[in-house]
C-alpha cells in the first residue's frame, strides 16, 4: 500500500509540473501538488512511526 501511494504522489507532482508550465490545468493542478505533498509527509510520518 505504501509502494501506491507514493507512486500515486509522484504521478501528481508529475502532473502539477506539467501543468504549471502548461498552463493549461489553471488552479486545480495546485490543488494535486497539494495533494501530492500531503500523501508523501502520510509516508513519511508512517515509515518514520516504526
Amino acid at each position: 500500500m505504501g509502494n501506491l501511494l507514493y507512486l500515486i504522489a509522484v504521478i501528481l507532482v508529475i502532473a502539477w509540473a506539467v501543468g504549471y508550465f502548461g498552463y493549461a490545468a489553471g488552479g486545480i493542478i495546485h490543488l494535486l501538488l497539494v495533494i501530492a505533498v500531503i500523501a508523501i509527509l502520510l509516508k513519511v510520518i508512517r515509515r518514520s512511526d516504526i
